[in-house]
Parts: structure tokens; sequence; C-alpha cells
């Protein structure tokens, strides 16, 4: 697929690698470090993805009429940086809740910013018939790192204390934005239609189109609502996990880790089981698969079969999960104009974020009145519910095939053939 899209995988390599390695660094920071609870566990991880959502509103389409390496490799300065600030924090006896918010929200409007310049980059970066096999590559580097990175995480917060795995992330941060400046390619940055000053309409062009898509819409739904009721389980599963089933910070990131073979796994089926029931077929089916584990989580217990129970939930989950995400990214690009690719990529990561926080907060919110428990098997019964939303995006891929013209016939051998005029 090209040098240049080499060098932006070696850059998303080293950086998924961190961000795995310091998996659920800040919860576990939280709860050992700082005695946090569940609602504020909860908070913490909502923040992030609420306030950043927040501030990025404006910045998708800002970038949108920016060159996207250059933006890739400032928000990965700029991640690296803030991390950096919570192992200094914590090596000078001065880390605090607060500083944890800030961290989080700074690093969450950073992540949705490169999500969607990085979105754009491939797009032009590589051929429409083989963004496939590029968001297959993409999802396999993901969970290969999941495999590798939480145990190890484990093993050095056993031995050096949580804030080792955050300088972790923080290093591969600058390390990717080392690597983005190898790809070296040109790029001319877009002008707006209207000129080069960015109008109001472009602040809404991006969710305009995917509000207005029949196949947009009820996918994103669909990836909100999922996406935020599995993260909203996590949280709340640290506090479990960690709190009164006394895991060790080794077994959770344990229980997180092995299943993510299953990821591995499941990015190499993608490709064939597209090509063989068709993209939206295979969308739907592991669209379904990927809701009906997480409520399994409500009977986790101590010992070697809670252990167990969380590693067969989070492999169903995974490996499901894993077919369904580099399909719907290239069903996403692939239905989006050129012209508004990081405008909608912006929007897109902003409503998943945004509502993902929301529902964070909102299943804290439900354990601190219940608790922990009771909050995972809310979560897990409304995750039932949400493949509904997908019967239209399998009608739009039915009626799409439906349009596509038929191949000519043959004709027989000493058959007349028209004349093409």
């Amino acid at each position: 697929m090209g040098r240049e899209f080499e060098w932006l995988w070696v850059a998303y390599t080293i950086s998924a690698c961190g961000t795995w390695l310091a998996f659920d660094a800040f919860a576990v920071l939280a709860v050992l470090a700082l005695d946090a609870g569940p609602g504020a566990v909860s908070l913490l991880a909502a923040a992030g993805p609420a306030a950043g959502a927040l501030l990025a509103l404006p910045l998708g389409p800002w970038v949108e009429f920016r060159r996207k390496r250059p933006v890739l490799v400032a928000m990965d300065l700029l991640r690296g940086a803030v991390l950096l600030s919570v192992p200094i924090g914590a090596a000078l006896g001065l880390l605090g809740f607060a500083q944890l918010l800030v961290v989080a929200i700074v690093v969450g409007a950073a992540d949705l910013t490169f999500t969607a310049a990085s979105g754009a980059y491939l797009k032009n970066l590589v051929r429409p018939e083989l963004l496939l096999r590029a968001n297959g590559r993409f999802e396999a580097t993901t969970w290969t790192a999941a495999l590798l990175g939480p145990p190890l995480g484990g093993v050095a917060v056993g031995l050096f204390g949580p804030a080792v795995t955050v300088l972790a992330d923080a290093v591969s941060f600058l390390l990717s934005a080392a690597a983005l400046r190898g790809t070296g390619t040109a790029e001319q940055p877009p002008v707006p239609a209207g000129g080069a000053r960015l109008r109001a309409a472009d602040l809404l062009a991006g969710w305009r189109q995917l509000l207005t898509d029949p196949l947009l819409r009820p996918l994103l739904g669909n990836v909100v609502l999922v996406n935020g009721l599995v993260m909203a389980t996590a949280p709340l599963l640290a506090v479990l996990m960690l709190g009164p089933l006394g895991f060790t910070p080794w077994q959770y990131g344990l229980a997180f880790a092995l299943p993510c073979a299953g990821g591995v796994l499941g990015a190499g089926l993608a490709r064939p089981l597209a090509a063989r029931f068709g993209q939206h077929r295979v969308l739907l089916g592991a669209g379904v698969a990927r809701v009906c584990w997480p409520i399994g989580l409500v009977f986790v217990g101590p010992g070697t079969g809670g252990l167990v129970l969380v590693l067969a939930v989070q492999f169903g989950l995974v490996l499901s999960s894993a077919v369904f995400g580099p399909i719907v990214a290239t069903v996403r690009l692939n239905a989006l104009p050129a012209a508004v690719v990081t405008r909608s990529l912006a929007a897109w990561s902003v409503g998943t974020k945004g509502g993902t926080a929301a529902l964070i907060a909102l299943a804290g919110l439900v354990a601190a009145a219940t608790d922990a428990r009771t909050a995972l098997g809310i979560a897990g019964v409304l995750l039932l519910g949400t493949p509904l939303l997908l019967l239209p995006v399998s009608r739009a891929g039915r009626a799409a095939r439906a349009a596509l013209p038929s191949a000519p016939p043959v004709p027989r051998p000493g058959a007349a053939v028209p004349d093409p005029r």
C-alpha cells in the first residue's frame, strides 16, 4: 500500500502499544493512589471524552482545510507533553484528582482531532479498493497491542507503581510523532468552497452529512450506544475487580489482555467474510454478536471462576467487535464525500465520545445509588436492543446491491452483436 502508508502504520503501532500498556491507567491511579470510589472513577472516565468533544467541535472544520500530517504530529506532541505531567506529579508527591481530570480532557480533545485528521489522511494515501485491507491491518495492530499491553502494564504497575505506564504512553506519542514525519507526503491544503475563510456553514457540514445520510445516521446511532454502554462497564468493573473481589492489577490486566487474541482473529476474518457475504450483511451479524456478551459480567465473582468468566465475556466481545470495526470504518469512509471527510469524522468522534461520556457518567450515578453490579446489569440489558439500529443499514446495503447494473449478456457464437452506436 505504499511507503507513506507503512510509516503511518508504524506511527499507529507505536502509539497503540503505549496506550494499551497504560490500559485504564487513570482508573488504576484513582483507585490505588487516590482511593477513589465508583462515582469518582466514572467521572474521571467521562470527563475526558465529554470535555474533549466540546473542545473538538470547532477543530474538525478547522482541520478540514489544513494539511493533515502537521496536525497529526501536533496532536501526538500535545498528548505526549500533557501525559508526562502525570508521572512528574506523582514523583513529586503532587498528583491529585484535579490534575488527572485536566490531563484527561486535553488528551480527549487531542484524540478526537487526531482521529478526524487521520481518517482523511488515510483516504488520500490508500486507493478505495484497499481501504478495508488497511483498516484491517490497523484493527489487527490494535488487538495485538491490546493482547500484550495490559499484562505487561499490570506487571509494571506491580513493580514500579501505576504512574510508570503513563510515562510509557507519553513516550509512545512522542515516538509516533517522529514516525509520522517519515510519511513525507506532500499535501496541498484544501480550500473552502467559498474561499479561504471558514464560514459558519462549514462548521455544520459534517453533522449535516451524517444526520441526513440514510446509511450513516443509524450506523452512528448504533456505534454511539454500543461504545458508550460497553465503555461504561469498564470503570465499574475496575472498581469491582480491584476492590471487593480482590483481584490484583496484573490479574485485572490479564482479564482484558488474553481475550484480545480474539481481536487479532476477528480483524483477519473481516475481509474474507465481507468478500464472501457482503460488507453490510457481515456488519449486521457482527453488530448483533458483539452485544450478547457484556450481560455476563453481572455474574463475575472472586477467584479463578470469576477471572475465567471475564475472560470468556471479553473474548466474545472482542472477536465480534474486531470483525465489526474495520468494516464500519471502510463503509463510513466510502460513504463520505471527499470534501467533508474530516468534518464528518470529527462530528462522528464528537458524537461517539460525547455519548460515551454521558453513558459513563450515568452508569456512575446508577452505581453510586445502587452498586457496581447493578449498573453492569442495566448496561448489559440495554446493549441487547442496539442491533435494531443496524436494520436500516442492512436494508441500505441490499438496496445498493440491487441498484448495481447487471453484467451484459455474453453473445452466443454466431449471434448478431448489437451496434454500439
